[in-house]
Formats: C-alpha cells, structure tokens, sequence
C-alpha cells in the first residue's frame, strides 16, 4: 500500500510536475529579485563540482536535485554516482556536476536542501525498516510532515523502504477521539463513515480495548491502537484473532528504535511513526567547486 508510488509512478508526468512545483517554488523563495552575490563570479566562468555526503546515509531526492540545477540553467551537466535509495558511507563523493559558476552557485542551497531533508527522512525509515525486519509489521509515516513538503517526504518514506498512511485528508477517513465525541459512538461514527461511500479506506482509532471491541463489533476493519502498551498491544491482537471478522491493527504513539522491534513482535500489521518525517536531522552535505 505504498499510496505514494500509486497516485505519483516514477517517471511519470504527474511525478516531475511534482518535482518542478516543489522546486520552482524553493528556488523563487531563494532567488527572489536575483542572486545578488554570484554576480561577483564572471559571467562566462565554467567550473566542475562534487557533492559530497559527510556521514552514512541512505540517498534521496536526485530528481529534486537535478530540477534545481536545471532549472536554473538547463546546460548544467550533473553525473550521478550513487542511485536513488542507495546506502552510502561518509566521506563519499554523490555526483558530478559542470557548468556556469553563476548557476552552480544560485541553485546550490536548493539542491543541498532537497537532498539532505529527503535523504534524513529515507535514512530515518530505513533505521526502522530494519528493525523490525523478520516480523510481520510495516512502517507507515503520518500527517506530521514539513509544511510543503508532504509529498516529498512521503515519497523519501517508500525510497526507504516504508509505507505511506493515506497522503492527506482526501486521501482517506481517519475517524480520532473528536470524531467519536461528536458523532457520540463509535457505532454511529462509524455508520455515518461506511454511509458516505466514498471508495477510501476507513480507519478508527482507539485508547483502549473496550473501544477496540467496540469497533469491531461496528464493522472497523482497519483500527489504529493509539498508544497501547506492549502487553495492551499483545491483547489487542488476541482480541482481534477472536473477532467474527479480523481488522487491520495499527500500532502509533510513543515508537522509537529502542522499542519498535517489541511492538512489532506483537503480532500488529503496522506500525505508523511521525518522527520519520517530522523529527529527522538533516543529513550533512556539502558541494565543493573545482576550476
């Protein structure tokens, strides 16, 4: 259920006129009026470059990149050494890039930016993938997203091996405690969801497992388990095994490394973490010009 790869396909139109929005939209922010300072560089001066990545990583963003050269300047001649998704290690050189200094220059920052944000949260899930690899969990990302950035860094998600919650609001029905206050049950909430008939995936989220019987017996078969413990999580599954009909049981509140490969030994089908997108440090980087 990799949402992102369904509505944006690599390579696809719809895929690199995401790209251009995003960095179009970077590079206006960046540029504004003009670049003032690389008017001290002469106009005509051609030069060779390297980005390099000062630490481990898993590399993300390389069309995001290229956008933000070619964009700027289409000449811009950009080798890639590594692929998309590929584990690097410190001190590696990432590609090669010629062309005008000037425009080297300009779109340097934007492409940096994209890379080492995209490439944070790739790395950030990759870190979690493998830690709950042999069990039956999958990562899921959330809604806690950089401003502006929601689709990019759901796309770095699925690079590092995750898998996308729906995408935004239109994408799917998350049914939260508020739903439930202000519809008054479970039941009717849920009711009032299977009657809007709208073809997206349904999904209620429970404190407890009194609410969790609840939703199963209100036809749920998709609940979010919002911070269960480890033991509440084993029970919950239990729980759901027993059902008339079994439910797709998401663990989400509280996950770090340090404790996902016990959630995920629970038995839940998956695991949805925010701080893979919200919480990530971005990945050092840097570009060094050559004559």
């Amino acid at each position: 259920m990799t949402l992102f790869n369904q509505h944006y396909p690599s390579n696809s139109s719809v895929f690199h006129a995401l790209v251009f929005r995003h960095v179009q939209a970077a590079l206006d922010e960046d540029i504004g009026t003009g670049d003032i300072t690389a008017q001290l560089v002469p106009l005509n001066q051609l030069v060779n470059a390297t980005i390099i990545v000062r630490e481990s990583a898993v590399i993300c963003g390389i069309d995001w990149v290229n956008a933000c050269f070619w964009q700027v300047d289409a000449n811009i001649k950009i080798d890639w050494l590594v692929a998309e998704g590929e584990c690097v290690e410190a001190n590696q050189v990432l590609c090669e890039i010629s062309g005008a200094a000037r425009a080297l220059l300009t779109a340097e920052r934007c492409a940096l930016n994209f890379l080492q944000t995209l490439s944070a949260t790739a790395t950030e899930t990759r870190q979690y993938v493998d830690a709950v690899a042999g069990t039956h969990a999958k990562i899921l990302d959330t809604r806690k997203t950089i401003p502006h950035l929601r689709l990019a860094q759901k796309y770095a998600v699925t690079v590092g091996g995750g898998q996308n919650q729906r995408l935004a609001l239109y994408d799917g029905i998350l049914i939260k405690e508020n739903h439930i206050a202000a519809a008054g049950s479970i039941r009717a909430v849920m009711e009032q969801a299977f009657a809007l008939n709208t073809g997206k995936s349904i999904q209620i989220e429970v404190e407890n497992l009194s609410q969790l019987q609840e939703a199963l017996n209100a036809g749920a078969t998709s609940i979010l388990l919002d911070n269960f413990n480890t033991a509440l999580l084993s029970e919950a599954v239990s729980v759901n095994k027993n059902a008339s009909k079994c439910a797709i049981l998401e663990a989400s509140g509280g996950i770090t490394l340090d404790n996902v490969r016990e959630i995920a030994q629970t038995g839940v089908d998956r695991i949805s973490i925010g701080a893979i997108t919200k919480n990530v440090r971005a990945i050092d980087l840097s570009m060094r010009i050559t004559l």
